[in-house]
């Protein structure tokens, strides 16, 4: 009897420890299927397509995508290494408060300071109004400034909310630098900027290709702020290809070409990283800071300042002012904003949920994974985070055949037992969106977790499983617990780029469905402002919080 119990017993135990695997093998085809999508879509459209791409709709989308990315390139490393240089090899007044305050244009999603620039600069907006008093001119006839739409405004504000991508990176590898070395360099008889760029940048390129390679994964991104800005590239044409003219093919031909870029531009950040290991058998003496006075320090006070107050401070002061001015006209706000409200919190609340237990799921099967191929598994968890390189307009369209192929399964079932006519269950519902949003985050939670998995020591699961416990009772009774602080950190960083999402909603929202960042892009649409600064700047509100706890974890460590 004890044998058959025993017996039964070893049965279950691998039954529930293949469940893992079999969960990352499902969550894994379900992130790469988006992609072999596209590519069965992209090739399924005939030449005329293609040719028609080529001559009117490619030419100039492509080159204005890239002398964008070219553009926002420069100057994301020109502000954020310049910043995270003069922070770390100078002190000079507001230098505690400005190391982290560089870091809070994180909190604005670029359509939004494209919305609130447009308003704020407009010619007879506040900031010109203002000019053209204190000049003496009385209309915009005799005195305006140059028009913020084009490629020009453009590279302009997404370079000065993207650039803290690299200075965050820049920031940590200046800090971790020997000042032995930077010293080193001024005994040759190197000045101060030829120690930044003969010494200190060379060692800090893998740093620098990161922080760039994420500004221009998000500048590809972007819709809202280049549509407004009239700015024709290949995520706007995506979208007007596929909603304007109702040709699914073709967006999946540009979207195929943006999912080329995307390759690329990470095949760019891991050639400028491939030499990233360092060592030295001796401890590093971190660098000094120099105290600077006078016009120097007034100086770098300026230039600090400068970008955060453009990035930051300057659209958020004009949405805070419009809301107030709105709330005080009307006295609230509409209902249909009070529903996207609602739904924006719901929809983020539920991928949340979703995200981390699959991430959950992919880093414990490659935590528990003994002698069940840990390197399969280990390329199945590089597999799922693929989503986060691409494009939001890129996903949405791949989704679409997968969503197709599972309303008719799903159809196909349901008309074996009933003569129910077959309708969409997936598409057309929260169901798609809310795959888009897992299959995008899903490295946010994958590598928060991995990250808190790594500080578990193995000896106590080894002791779970010594006492009996299977993987799952380990997870559950020692894991978890454990891993509360990263998995709040993961939720909370899902929950407001779930919230922030435009491209990606845009294109799969059910009808009717509206979220603060559908609303304010809808809103911008029609010139009608008002209601769009409540929107936007509850966004940024709630986009503060991921931003001051990477501010405190900053300070926390030291760097």
């Amino acid at each position: 009897m004890a044998s058959t119990t025993d017996l039964v017993s070893s049965r279950r135990f691998r039954i529930v420890n293949a469940l893992w695997p079999a969960g990352t093998w499902l969550i894994a085809l379900c992130v790469a299927a988006p992609v072999l999508a596209l590519i069965w879509v992209a090739a399924g459209g005939n030449l005329d397509h293609w040719q028609h791409l080529a001559q009117h709709v490619l030419p100039v989308a492509a080159v204005n995508t890239l002398w964008l990315l070219l553009g926002v390139g420069v100057l994301v490393v020109c502000l954020g290494s310049g910043a995270a240089w003069l922070v770390t090899a100078y002190d000079f007044p507001s230098r505690k408060v400005l190391n982290w305050a560089l870091l809070l244009p994180l909190a604005v999603p670029t359509y939004i300071v494209a919305f609130a620039y447009l308003d704020l600069l407009h010619p007879l907006g506040p900031f010109q109004s203002l000019v053209r008093e204190m000049l003496g001119y009385t209309s915009p006839r005799q005195f305006r400034l140059p028009d913020l739409r084009g490629l020009g405004g453009a590279i302009f504000l997404l370079g000065f909310v993207l650039y803290p991508y690299v200075y965050l990176s820049m920031r940590v590898m200046f800090s971790t630098q020997a000042a032995s070395l930077l010293e080193a360099g001024r005994i040759l008889g190197l000045s101060s900027r030829g120690v930044f760029f003969k010494v200190a940048l060379p060692m800090a390129r893998p740093a620098l290709a990161v922080g760039v390679s994420l500004a221009l994964l998000e500048t590809l991104n972007d819709i809202g702020a280049s549509e407004f800005l009239g700015v024709q590239t290949l995520t706007v044409s995506v979208y007007t290809t596929w909603i304007t003219r109702s040709d699914l093919a073709g967006a999946a031909q540009i979207a195929l070409s943006m999912l080329a870029l995307v390759v690329l531009l990470i095949l760019l950040e891991r050639h400028g990283r491939r030499r990233q290991r360092y060592s030295s058998t001796q401890r590093m003496r971190p660098i000094q800071p120099q105290r600077l006075k006078g016009a120097p320090a007034l100086l770098a006070f300026v230039l600090g300042w400068l970008p955060v107050a453009i990035g930051f401070v300057a659209p958020s002061a004009y949405l805070l002012a419009e809301t107030i001015k709105r709330l005080h006209e009307v006295g609230g706000v509409s209902d249909q904003l009070l529903s996207s409200i609602y739904n924006t919190i719901y929809v983020s609340l539920v991928a949340t949920v979703i995200t981390v237990l699959c991430g959950v799921v992919i880093t414990w099967a490659v935590r528990s994974a003994r002698s069940r191929r840990p390197r399969m598994l280990q390329f199945l968890s590089r597999l799922s985070t693929i989503g986060y390189a691409l494009p939001g307009t890129v996903l949405a369209i791949g989704l679409l055949l997968p969503v197709r192929l599972l309303d008719d399964a799903m159809n196909w079932v349901r008309s074996l037992f009933s003569d129910t006519p077959a309708s969409l269950i997936v598409m057309g519902t929260m169901a798609a969106l809310l795959g888009a949003y897992v299959i995008r985050y899903l490295a946010i939670a994958v590598g928060s977790l991995e990250s808190g998995l790594a500080r578990i020591p193995p000896s106590l699961e080894q002791a779970s499983r010594l006492l009996g416990e299977t993987s799952s009772g380990t997870l559950r009774r020692v894991h978890l617990p454990l891993l509360r602080p990263a998995i709040g950190a993961a939720a909370l960083l899902i929950f407001v780029d779930t919230m922030k999402e435009l491209p990606a909603t845009l294109l799969l929202r059910p009808v009717n469905f509206e979220t603060l960042a559908t609303w304010l892009y809808a809103e911008a649409a029609r010139g009608t402002y008002e209601e769009g600064a409540v929107a936007a700047l509850a966004i940024v509100l709630v986009g503060l919080l991921p931003v001051i706890l990477l501010a405190r974890h900053q300070l926390k460590s030291g760097h």
